[in-house]
């Protein structure tokens, strides 16, 4: 039997899918898994039997990775699981900046009570006019899963979509409209945009990269939108945009002391994520990532180790490797082992190394290797 423990409220429809060989429980110091959405685990002390964290989202910067890959403790998140909860709120913000909608509901609620209120509507209503997103432009700053929703819903309510993304891949572009044109650099899209919206992961690479260099490169009273992390926004410098006028609106899933008075701010109480159906994608994937590597071996959508995908075990045995500062984990197991290789898998992901060898040979002892952090036999129960 294995123990999940879970942080924060997870969706029961996820986990459902537990099957009868796991409990959950409330000690985590007794768990092969934790299940975690949003609380901080960098403090925390993991027990000596913990193999896996699942992040029901995308964003892990709550989870110490470093500290989790030297324990030999696999850290996953569920990418695209709530992809489209994300793209619909990011909508909705763009909307609701054109349209002035939460300045206009704010001021209809000051009616309350008054004698002829219909008549006040119709006298105070031009105050909040606003636009229409058809036929303007959108720059979608990341491509991954959730940038291109954003950009193929954009292009359907009659957008023109400019796309650009460091990183893009040939999974990124098959994913995307063809009316979306791709550029090769930002300086080819933020000065044609009338609405911006970032799509980036949070690391210390891109914190603070929405600073007033990128602000400069953007047209006057653009509405920039961030549904993504706030450490991407440089907020001194973001403010300073909106006070002068060349930011019109600054939508965005993240409220901070600094931003809540501030004019021409649109927020919302990180909402992103929060729908029914999200919480069940990222919950039922969570667990199907732990429950596939405690019983396979299988590491698939770790953000700590590399990945590694035989499918199911099967009658083989298979033998998990983690190791650190190994330039070619996968060729070391192979000549150190012993066994006769039925498949193999892994790599490195940074220092960090993982290695899922089968074999139909009977392991009765795994030699010792240099750099190993953990080392695990693994057979069908």
């Amino acid at each position: 039997m294995y123990n999940i423990a879970t942080l924060n409220k997870i969706s029961p429809v996820g986990l459902a899918h537990l099957s009868d060989k796991y409990t959950v429980v409330d000690d985590v110091n007794s768990a092969t898994g934790i299940l975690v959405r949003s609380q901080d685990m960098h403090e925390m002390e993991f027990g000596k039997d913990l193999m896996a964290i699942a992040r029901a989202g995308a964003g892990v910067n709550n989870i110490p990775l470093d500290k989790c890959a030297e324990q030999g403790i696999v850290v996953f998140n569920t990418p695209g699981a709530n992809a489209n909860a994300v793209k619909e709120l990011v909508l909705a913000g763009m909307l609701m900046s054109a349209r002035n909608i939460p300045a206009a509901i704010k001021w209809a609620a000051t009616l309350e009570g008054e004698d002829d209120a219909a008549k006040k509507v119709e006298k105070g209503k031009g105050q909040f006019a606003g636009t229409e997103i058809a036929g303007k432009t959108l720059g979608v700053f990341g491509l991954g899963a959730i940038g291109a929703l954003v950009a193929n819903a954009a292009c359907d309510l009659g957008m023109n979509v400019i796309g650009y993304d460091a990183f893009f891949s040939t999974k990124s572009a098959l994913s995307l409209c063809p009316c979306v044109k791709v550029v090769d650099d930002p300086k080819d899209m933020l000065p044609l945009c009338d609405y911006v919206t970032i799509h980036v992961p949070a690391m210390d690479s891109t914190k603070g990269m929405f600073n007033k260099d990128m602000f400069s490169m953007m047209k006057d009273g653009v509405t920039v939108l961030n549904y993504s992390r706030d450490k991407l926004v440089n907020e001194a410098d973001l403010l300073e945009a909106l006070a002068s006028g060349k930011l019109k609106k600054y939508a965005t899933d993240f409220v901070t002391d600094g931003i809540m008075t501030a004019e021409g701010v649109i927020y919302t109480p990180h909402l992103g994520a929060s729908t029914a159906e999200a919480e069940d994608n990222c919950a039922t994937m969570a667990v199907a990532e732990i429950m596939d590597y405690v019983e396979n071996g299988n590491v698939v959508n770790s953000v700590n180790f590399p990945g590694a995908n035989l499918g199911p075990i099967g009658s083989d045995t298979r033998i998990a490797i983690m190791t650190k500062g190994v330039e070619n984990p996968v060729d070391m197991a192979v000549k150190s082992l012993g066994v006769t290789v039925d498949a193999v898998a892994g790599g490195t992901k940074g220092d960090f190394g993982y290695v899922l060898v089968s074999t139909k040979d009977k392991i009765t002892s795994v030699p010792k290797m240099d750099g190993t952090i953990k080392v695990r036999v693994i057979q069908e129960m």
